[in-house]
């Protein structure tokens, strides 16, 4: 295996000879220090693969004699040298490669640690090397000795590697590290897969000196009906009766009603008679249908059936029971009973009750109904048997109203219709109210209808579709209950831009309001003329166009208040804690119980002690105002308290509260399309109130309050603000004749006091911004002056990140100078409409200075709105502007 070189003197050659432990063993040796010789002797190895290793390590043993025991000790050394020659061939000859340090890569020196005397111990040495980096096929070793005396006992030539290894449920191959560590790919066991949406393959890392290091990064994990074992290096089949559907956790017992009858199950079976839902996790026991209903009680009260029943001996096994009604009515005797249809209706539905109770109203006289309760819950449709019931016979014997006939169109837009109808000839009841049933003709179900009521035979319908043909029905409710509805009669919205011709009701609201400014303008207030009082030509139907009255009209604000709002017993308040403080006092929430009504949550509004006849007046023109109005979008009114103190305004309550601090809490929580949905609901209610010719003059986020649905509605309809100077709150600073929110007000608003429909229309582009930027303080920290020098100077407020461009379009539309420019509410309804039905357009992102954030590394919306808010405001401090002074 070790040749020398062919004319290397003093070279004793290959000779016999034995190892610490008495085995034969080859020894070279060398002897030129008994000569005085300083002749390089040289010794080459045969050739050695490399076997895919990048470095190898070289064992050497052997012994070297001491130089002072030599008599030419002056050219004697103790060192020899170790040199490699990588090559692709085994093409060594005894001239080739040449016998000398280059072509040879030297390793090392090789120095001796024991040195051999006469009589002394006879120990020999023993080093290691490593060599590398290798890239060739193989290499060649060699040995140089210039003037030692030396014997090389054995050469060990080796590579390290780390072994195959099981762990984690992952199985990794036998690896030769090629450099410091290796990293090693392995697989999953049997009966394990990875995890996860971008699954990865497993991965350890082999060291240098062939031990495996850290622990395994891997996603592997037993399959359903599988579990880990022995130390997570296999993934064994669960027993019979025991199961695992997911790929976490162990094996267990089959749930309740269900079996598993094989090795390695990943669900359980149910037992006969026993089902299991699609939405049920498949670690719960399975159920069954309930039983019937138990005892139904019935009572009649004029037209307005009540039924109320016992809930089922057996529930099966469930939570999630309801209840659904059916209703065949059977007219004379000897005809078929048929079902009821839409012939009678449902409080509060026909189906997916939870409650144990339904009112049935708009019976026929002298009918026979048969009701039929029917018990069902999660399983019931999977059971292919028809839902356990219980049924009830009721038969009518008295009269009910007469039925509405001629329902006439006043007046139509894109998304309203404004309708008359005639009052029933003789009713045999005073008639309370009208009730108004409206569904869109081609899509029409009863859970797409809508429902609303009048005090008046006439109504206006508001948010609907453009270009869509409504079927309408009305039905008359008296004291005897309610009637039956007027056949369908379809009217349609209209298309983008037309116009329907003014009818009788345009013509006298155009009048009324003339009328009524002459005699504002010629200050009769006493003479106090409304919508409801003002008379008006015997050929000209009442007006569906309500409009908004200004309580501060009426001599008496105190009449306005009787008039729009209702007085509550203070005994139905139940108040249970403070919320917040509001202008004139603390604001709480509490809860309303009014006899024969559902309780529910209201927020209360009070006066503190001590306010004068003003403050009163102040406190309940809110009250005045907001009684007016009736939009799903627009905060609702219960009622006020005013026999009794403290003075108190209770309103709808909305679990989220104001819209900005609740979007600043959420930060970054909801996406496009959602903010899209609550500013949608915000123009809906902006909408309205522009059509009632009411100018709200404080629309901002925190005027706006959410509820648990994340739904909308425009409030504080306080005029006190606007009114006096005694604010403290520096949202609000002053202007001409009162205070004013300079951040969202139009620029003609705070220069002229000139309030319109168009100033709230920019407030609404500034509400926009603060929704897309999830509360951010419109213009950040510039002051109020900097901002109405900034508007002067054409400063627009940049896209917030994330803004889809058409938003920020919309809200630049909203920021016209010339207020006849800017989009009306029912253009900015459409628009968003427009987007919710288009999501993609959502997805177009516009950037401001955000590019160039990410580029950075800036990635998280909220850091990106805190620095572009501070180069704004820098950029404001350092222009030189001239100060306008409106």
């Amino acid at each position: 295996w070790l040749k020398p070189h062919p004319k290397n003197p003093h070279y004793s050659g290959s000779v016999s000879g034995l190892d610490e432990e008495n085995n034969s063993v080859r020894i070279y040796q060398i002897l030129s220090c008994q000569t005085g010789s300083s002749t390089s002797h040289w010794l080459r190895s045969g050739f050695i693969q490399r076997q895919g290793a990048s470095q190898v390590y070289v064992e050497l043993r052997f012994t070297m004699m001491e130089c002072s025991s030599s008599t030419h000790h002056r050219s004697c050394k103790e060192t020899f040298n170790l040199f490699y020659y990588q090559t692709d061939s085994d093409d060594a000859t005894y001239s080739y490669p040449p016998w000398m340090e280059n072509p040879y890569t030297k390793v090392d020196t090789v120095a001796a640690d024991f040195l051999l005397r006469e009589g002394g111990e006879r120990k020999f040495n023993m080093k290691t090397f490593k060599l590398g980096p290798l890239s060739k096929r193989g290499f060649y070793l060699a040995f140089q000795a210039q003037g030692a005396c030396m014997a090389l006992l054995s050469v060990r030539v080796f590579f390290k590697k780390c072994p195959a290894l099981v762990s984690a449920l992952s199985s990794f191959p036998e690896t030769v590290p090629r450099t410091l560590v290796q990293e090693a790919q392995g697989v999953c066991v049997e009966q394990a897969a990875q995890q996860g949406p971008r699954p990865r393959p497993p991965k350890l890392f082999c060291g240098e000196d062939g031990h495996w290091v850290g622990q395994p990064t891997t996603s592997c994990a037993c399959l359903p009906g599988f579990e880990p074992a022995e130390g997570h290096t296999r993934c064994r089949a669960c027993p019979m009766g025991q199961f695992k559907w997911g790929t976490e956790g162990q094996c267990t017992n089959c749930p309740g009603f269900s079996y598993a009858t094989t090795r390695g199950a990943s669900v359980c079976a149910c037992r006969s008679g026993y089902l299991r839902a699609k939405s049920d996790a498949l670690d719960t026991p399975c159920t069954k249908p309930p039983s019937a209903p138990r005892s139904i009680v019935t009572q009649m009260n004029d037209s307005t059936l009540s039924l109320e029943w016992n809930e089922p001996l057996e529930s099966g096994g469930r939570t999630d029971l309801s209840y659904s009604v059916r209703c065949t009515v059977c007219r004379a005797a000897g005809t078929p009973c048929l079902s009821c249809g839409d012939s009678v209706s449902y409080r509060p539905a026909q189906h997916g009750l939870v409650e144990r109770r339904v009112e049935v109203w708009g019976l026929l006289p002298q009918a026979t109904y048969i009701f039929t309760i029917q018990a069902l819950n999660g399983v019931s449709q999977l059971s292919g048997k028809e839902a356990a019931s219980k049924s009830v016979n009721i038969t009518t014997t008295h009269d009910v109203p007469s039925l509405v006939s001629l329902i006439q169109r006043i007046d139509s837009t894109e998304s309203s219709l404004t309708l008359h109808w005639s009052v029933p000839d003789h009713p045999r009841y005073t008639i309370l109210r009208y009730q108004i049933r409206y569904c869109e003709k081609e899509r029409r179900s009863e859970d797409q209808c809508h429902h609303t009521e009048s005090n008046r035979n006439q109504a206006v319908l508001t948010d609907l579709r453009r270009a869509t043909p409504y079927e309408v029905q009305v039905r008359v409710h008296t004291a005897a209950g309610y009637g039956s509805f007027s056949p369908a009669t379809v009217f349609h919205t209209l298309p983008d831009g037309e116009k329907y011709m003014w009818g009788c009701e345009g013509r006298f609201t155009f009048f009324y309001v003339l009328v009524r400014t002459i005699f504002n303008a010629l200050g009769l207030v006493a003479a106090r003329i409304n919508a409801r009082s003002f008379p008006f030509p015997q050929f000209c139907p009442l007006p569906g166009i309500k409009v908004y009255i200004d309580p501060f009209t009426y001599e008496d604000p105190n009449e306005a208040v009787r008039e729009f709002a209702k007085e509550i017993d203070v005994s139905f308040v139940k108040i249970e804690e403070v919320i917040g403080a509001g202008e004139f006092g603390e604001v709480c929430r509490g809860r309303l119980k009014i006899p024969g009504k559902k309780e529910n949550y209201v927020a209360i509004k009070t006066l503190k002690g001590g306010y004068t006849d003003k403050q009163r007046r102040d406190f309940l023109s809110e009250a005045s105002i907001m009684g007016q109005f009736q939009h799903p979008n627009i905060i609702h009114l219960e009622g006020v308290i005013t026999a009794s103190c403290p003075v108190m305004i209770l309103t709808e309550f909305m679990e989220n509260g104001a819209l900005d601090s609740f979007l600043r809490l959420n930060d970054s929580q909801f996406t496009p399309i959602q903010l899209v949905g609550m500013l949608r609901g915000i123009a809906s209610g902006m909408k309205y109130l522009s059509e009632m010719s009411y100018v709200h003059r404080d629309l901002a986020a925190r005027n706006i309050l959410i509820n648990s649905n994340l739904v909308c509605k425009v409030s504080d309809f306080g005029l006190s603000r606007f009114l006096q100077e005694n604010s403290s709150d520096p949202t609000y600073t002053s202007s001409l004749g009162g205070k004013i929110p300079i951040r969202w007000t139009a620029p003609e608003a705070i220069a002229f006091r000139k309030f319109t429909s168009a100033s709230d229309v920019w407030s609404y582009g500034i509400v926009m911004w603060e929704v897309m930027s999830f509360g951010e303080r419109p213009y950040w920290d510039m002051s109020n002056q900097d901002v109405i020098n900034a508007i002067e100077q054409d400063y627009r407020l940049p896209p917030p990140p994330d803004c889809p461009t058409h938003l920020h379009q919309l809200m630049l539309d909203c920021w016209q100078k010339d207020r006849s420019a800017r989009p009306r509410f029912a253009d900015l309804v459409s628009a968003l409409d427009k987007l919710i039905r288009n999501p993609p357009s959502l997805k177009i992102v516009a950037q401001d200075g955000v590019g160039d954030l990410l580029h950075m590394g800036v990635t998280l919306a909220g850091h990106q709105r805190k620095i572009l808010s501070s180069i704004q405001t820098m950029t404001f401090r350092n222009k030189s502007t001239t100060t306008v002074t409106f």
